[in-house]
């Protein structure tokens, strides 16, 4: 499986996207050319320049050859090897630790072999049959051990934690002049001509990064999705990629002050404000209810905790998600669940409901029902139509301060 994924790497770097598919057969490593007349097991260049030179030699032979011939396709198995020496010379095995801190990333050495993987900091893949790798628990951030000492840009994780909070200026450039005609992360030269490098833009923060640092990812952006409810995703560089996937599930967006008027233009939104609010009016009901306790009904919304706690708070995948209808489903659904252990299932949850005192008539009411209104004084609760056609004061607020009244006066 590794020489075959090598094998396609290799091909399609010599002929530009030419596909070609090695056979199960075993491979010769010999050739009649200088270089490639011995064994891959008994090769005896071990000068990095003469593995270079070799290098080179195989790339204009496997050109001259007949296109797909079976020789072509055992050269460029031979170049590969060639390769693999080559990289074996120059990153000798060595002990090397299994946890590596630098610049607020922690680095855990990786056992995979898998070759599917780019190093963040050269672009170049990870060979991890043959060489040392890591990757960061914080942000993912993937590093060859020989270029882990290069790495200028500090764990996004650790922006995340002291800073909480998204650029919410759609695409905010500033121009390549002010940034001197450099990459906005490494600092290299670029311009938009390509010369010595392309400029390429990151839509979140509106700079200009070389190719080394953007390379052409796509991810959803919070502005664009707050000012205009749009979510097609635009090209980000590789560490604002990182901050806005480790961002995602934060619940950071306080919509009704930021773009109050998104709730008059998106219904769907709407109707979660409605959902999130009625479960907010639930949750004192599961708190003093041992069955509630012991069925651990609110863990139904254990990955968006936030929606137990406010009404108003709302992560950027939450937005995707309302987007979708994904959310509006699963939030029915808990709804549906939470509202039927309260009025059906538990007695104790039961006896906590509501007689409408203004007309006396009707059903046990509860806060979230959608035909209820609440006093905002004593949290009664009472039918709609009566609570607005009384002219006078709610009855259990009235009480209540006739009760502080005599208690007063017995004082005296």
């Amino acid at each position: 499986m590794f020489c075959s994924d090598v094998y396609a790497e290799a091909t399609a770097e010599l002929f530009h996207g030419t596909k070609t598919h090695s056979s199960d057969r075993t491979m010769d490593l010999g050739l009649a050319e200088d270089h490639f007349s011995r064994p891959v097991g008994s090769f005896v260049a071990s000068d990095v320049e003469q593995l270079k030179q070799a290098i080179e030699e195989c790339k204009k032979m496997i050109l001259e050859l007949p296109e797909h011939s079976e020789r072509q396709k055992d050269t460029v198995v031979k170049l590969i090897h060639l390769r693999l020496k080559l990289q074996e010379l120059k990153d000798p095995e060595e002990d090397e630790p299994n946890l590596r801190i630098i610049l607020e990333h922690r680095f855990s050495k990786e056992k995979s072999k898998s070759v599917k993987q780019t190093c963040d900091k050269c672009s170049a893949i990870i060979w991890g049959l043959i060489q040392t790798w890591y990757t960061c628990t914080g942000c993912y951030y993937r590093c060859h051990s020989k270029c882990m000492n290069q790495i200028t840009k500090a764990c996004v994780r650790s922006k995340v934690s002291h800073q909480s909070e998204y650029e919410l200026s759609i695409c905010p450039e500033i121009g390549l002049d002010r940034q001197d005609y450099r990459c906005a992360e490494c600092r290299a030269p670029i311009s938009l001509r390509g010369v010595p490098s392309e400029a390429r833009q990151c839509d979140y923060t509106g700079q200009y990064y070389c190719s080394t640092c953007h390379w052409n990812d796509t991810a959803i952006i919070p502005a664009r999705v707050i000012h205009n409810w749009e979510f097609e995703p635009r090209k980000v560089c590789r560490s604002s990629m990182r901050y806005l996937t480790l961002m995602m599930p934060r619940p950071v967006l306080k919509l009704k002050e930021i773009n109050p008027l998104l709730f008059n233009f998106v219904e769907e939104l709407v109707e979660i404000r409605k959902l999130r609010h009625d479960i907010l009016l639930m949750k004192p009901y599961f708190i003093t209810c041992k069955e509630a306790m012991e069925a651990r009904l609110l863990l139904q919304l254990q990955d968006r905790q936030h929606f137990v706690e406010n009404d108003d708070m709302y992560s950027l995948q939450d937005l995707i998600d309302i987007s979708t209808g994904r959310l509006s489903c699963s939030l029915t659904e808990i709804h549906t669940t939470f509202a039927k252990h309260i009025k059906l299932d538990c007695e104790r949850c039961q006896a906590r409901g509501f007689v409408c005192e203004l007309c006396k008539e009707g059903d046990i009411l509860f806060p979230f029902d959608s035909h209820t209104s609440v006093c905002h004084e004593c949290s009664a609760v009472f039918h709609r139509d009566c609570y607005y056609d009384n002219s006078t004061t709610c009855p259990r607020c009235a009480r209540m301060t006739d009760r502080q009244q005599d208690e007063g006066e017995e004082e005296k």
